[in-house]
């Protein structure tokens, strides 16, 4: 839990008002502005149309500043980066989903190989007739 998020607070959820985001992010409100504007943040709207800031927001403009002001970034990169960022989470968890699915696919195949198995029954035994001893006997030539 964030110590700056109230008691069963979720990260997504947007609790904070602009001027205590930009307080925690370390920004101007009107550079929040002009990145919600620019859609590197996007936080969530209060009834009467005003910016509300989830901890997840807060962690996200801190990440922005840092690209921005140690790494050298570019906004149109840091945009970038964020969007590459969450496509590689979305597709982790399609690939999380995917392994899972296969699983279940996988135990239910094994229950099923078990169930046939289990059907055989015991008092036929299957012969290879290529390394069967047979007697010949001759046709009757009539």
């Amino acid at each position: 839990m964030d110590p700056g998020l109230p008691d069963g607070t979720a990260q997504d959820q947007p609790v904070f008002v602009i001027s205590i985001a930009a307080q925690l992010s370390g920004l101007h409100a009107q550079t929040l502005r002009s990145y919600d504007r620019l859609g590197l943040v996007s936080p969530g709207r209060a009834a009467g149309g005003g910016r509300r800031y989830s901890a997840r927001d807060i962690a996200l403009l801190r990440e922005v500043q840092r690209l921005s002001q140690d790494e050298g970034v570019n906004l149109a990169g840091v945009k970038r980066i964020i969007e590459l960022e969450q496509l590689v989470d979305d597709l982790r968890a399609q690939l999380e989903e995917t392994a899972a699915e296969l699983a279940a696919v996988r135990a239910a195949a094994a229950q099923a190989t078990a169930a046939v198995h289990r059907s055989y029954r015991r008092d036929l035994v299957p012969v290879d007739r290529r390394q069967a001893v047979v007697r010949w006997r001759p046709t009757d030539p009539r």
